[in-house]
């Protein structure tokens, strides 16, 4: 959850993009951070092993907005997307106030976006939070590519709570920042509400 910093007058909140392998986590947090003002924004960090690709975390302070005198610092985290990294997962999920779920909207892919949505809910489970009561986005990426599937079919498998959803290609940067202010929005009601 949050963490306030009264000293700097700050409220740190968490949110994490999680989706299958390849899906454009990382492409959408590398979009944003270079739209971002310089002055805004801290350093992004990705932690890579010997799978580079693969095993990223991306770290970005983004400044929007105040609750009661106290700026709001946003922390932008991808997961791994592969199974293999669910350890790393679980751990990058702890404490987390929103999330993303990155859908790739190619047919081939949809057994992986269902396979990675259940092991959101299930990590999430783990560590006491609701899916379905926490700040939570869909984001259906790769819309630009022959192979993707209609948007009705992916909400049909993947939105079955309705929750806030976007089309977009991390590419270009369509459709980023619409999500990226939705989950921020969510999450800053949900400060309010707490006192």
């Amino acid at each position: 959850m949050s963490f306030i910093n009264y000293s700097a007058r700050e409220i740190n909140c968490k949110l994490v993009y999680y989706g299958p392998g390849l899906c454009g986590k990382t492409t959408n947090l590398q979009f944003i951070y270079n739209k971002t003002r310089p002055e805004s924004k801290g350093k992004m960090i990705s932690l890579a092993t010997e799978t580079e690709r693969t095993l990223f975390f991306d770290f970005l302070p983004l400044s929007l907005g105040e609750i009661r005198g106290f700026k709001t610092r946003f922390h932008l985290y991808t997961v791994p997307g592969q199974v293999f990294y669910d350890a790393s997962r679980k751990l990058i999920l702890k404490g987390v106030d929103g999330v993303c779920f990155v859908a790739d909207s190619q047919l081939e892919r949809m057994e992986a976006n269902i396979e990675s949505l259940d092991n959101l809910r299930f990590n999430l489970e783990e560590q006491g939070y609701d899916l379905d009561k926490i700040p939570y986005v869909i984001q259906y990426n790769k819309r630009d590519l022959p192979s993707a599937v209609p948007v009705e079919e992916l909400r049909a498998t993947l939105n079955t709570n309705s929750v806030p959803e976007f089309d977009a290609c991390a590419i270009t940067g369509e459709g980023v920042f619409d999500t990226l202010r939705a989950l921020a929005k969510q999450v800053l009601t949900e400060l309010r509400k707490g006192g």
